[in-house]
């Protein structure tokens, strides 16, 4: 799975970026609104975490500023009646520490705000993210993941890819270093992740 892309901006559409990588390879994003309305142009700098979501008749790549937008959309595709373009519509007006609120708020009705989602829609999806959520919305913090900073994380997994690791191994191991030590600055979760993936080779 392709979890980071980073690279400079190609092309911008309604839905969607591509991001070519200092490799060549161009990468086609389907980003939030937020997200899209944040990019000022071809040429640009950008880096984004990525979730492959995979149908019968197409492949398709969604990217997301943090860390905790991807867990909130792999929250939210795993309900019932929720799919890719959905969830991305429900990130288009909710920030994860929004949903989280609403949660903790059993404030159901916030969801028709989402084009395409009615008052009974969202009555039946809002049951089944309360359900996965339990016990979490009170603890913004661990509801979708530790909160890391993400341009640290972000960081840390461009340099271990440079280093020659793949990006998924990058990422579980930085990830790992930050979840022991959120505290930790670039140089040290790069130290504590090769640590890590040391021990994977040996």
């Amino acid at each position: 799975m392709i979890a980071y892309v980073a690279g400079r901006i190609a092309e911008i559409t309604e839905n969607t970026c591509v991001v070519v990588t200092a490799a060549g390879v161009g990468y086609e994003l389907f980003l939030s609104s937020p997200s899209l309305s944040r990019l000022s142009g071809r040429g640009e700098e950008v880096r984004f975490f990525t979730c492959t979501v995979v149908r019968e008749d197409a492949l398709e790549l969604f990217g997301f500023d943090t860390w905790d937008e991807r867990d909130a959309f792999l929250v939210l595709i795993s309900i019932s009646r929720v799919g890719a373009r959905t969830a991305m519509a429900i990130l288009s007006v909710f920030r994860p520490d929004d949903l989280r609120r609403m949660v903790a708020d059993n404030d159901a009705l916030s969801l028709t705000r989402v084009s395409g989602i009615g008052k009974k829609t969202g009555q039946q999806i809002f049951l089944e993210l309360g359900y996965k959520l339990k016990g979490k919305a009170a603890s913004p913090a661990n509801a979708f993941g530790t909160p890391h900073s993400e341009g640290t994380l972000a960081d840390a997994v461009a340099g271990l890819v440079n280093l020659g690791y793949a990006e998924a191994d990058a990422l579980a191991a930085a990830k790992k270093a930050l979840t022991e030590e959120p505290e930790r600055d670039v140089g040290e979760t790069l130290r504590a992740a090769l640590k890590t993936l040391a021990r994977r080779r040996s």
